[in-house]
């Protein structure tokens, strides 16, 4: 996670790090084999929440950082990653010095820049020449279950649901590289499912950050709308999608 909320994030940094620290793992493999990472690679997660995808990274041998904008969420990922080094940060205020890494990873973290070019030349300016960046984001609103659950909460609540930003489209990423001067190399879509095991835990995933009292009240519509997505065996499946490309530096 990445963006300039850092209170907010850090307030929901245990919640989090529970619900959900993990849920993207399905697209760490194609990064880190697009983005050629392997043991003594230098790695840096962007927007690292509470540091899973670090922890990952730590396992396949790479020297790994991390960068978050949430004190507690860089301060969690630090606690997890003794070995690995994380500082308070985003994707526009890099804290680390020139040709730093040889990859660079930001998993639902670069639609949070005010501005996405700058962002890429940020990453870029810490890559060596012909180091990798490694971008996933959630899939366009029609392709995830979540979306339906999401929608019916905003109308509880009587907003707008916002339109599906640039990078979610099909193609979006490749051009956001692609406009920011970085050669594509690679690019897919991945199946990124949620197993929730109960009502609960459902509820407080999907109302992450809300107060209790808010949190009673859209409880019930959080159920209703999450219906069709019950599993036969207990609790939900709600099938969603992240869209990933990879480019290199010049």
């Amino acid at each position: 996670m990445d963006g300039g909320g850092g209170e907010r994030w850090s307030a929901v940094a245990d919640g989090w790090a529970e619900l959900w620290g993990s849920f993207a793992e399905p697209v760490w493999a194609p990064l880190l084999t697009a983005s050629r990472i392997g043991p003594g690679s230098r790695v840096l997660d962007v927007g690292c929440g509470t540091g899973e995808l670090v922890a990952h990274l730590v396992r396949a041998g790479a020297v790994a950082a991390g960068v978050d904008p949430a004190p507690a969420m860089a301060r969690r990922a630090s606690e997890r990653n003794p070995t690995a080094t994380v500082l308070d940060g985003d994707v526009e205020h890099l804290p680390f010095e020139d040709a730093a890494f040889d990859a660079v990873l930001a998993v639902n973290a670069l639609q949070f820049a005010d501005d996405v070019g700058d962002g890429l030349a940020e990453v870029a300016r810490v890559l060596v020449p012909g180091g990798r960046v490694g971008i996933a984001c959630w899939a366009e609103g029609a392709r995830n279950d979540l979306d339906v659950v999401e929608r019916a909460v905003a109308e509880a609540y009587e907003e707008d649901v916002p339109p599906d930003g640039p990078l979610r489209a099909e193609g979006g990423l490749e051009s956001a590289l692609a406009d920011a001067g970085l050669d594509v190399v690679g690019a897919g879509i991945v199946d990124v499912p949620w197993a929730v095991p109960d009502d609960d835990r459902l509820v407080r995933g999907v109302l992450l950050g809300e107060d209790e009292r808010t949190t009673a009240e859209l409880a019930p519509t959080v159920l209703r709308a999450a219906a069709p997505f019950r599993a036969p065996a207990g609790g939900y499946r709600l099938a969603n999608a992240f869209r990933w490309a990879v480019a290199d530096v010049r």
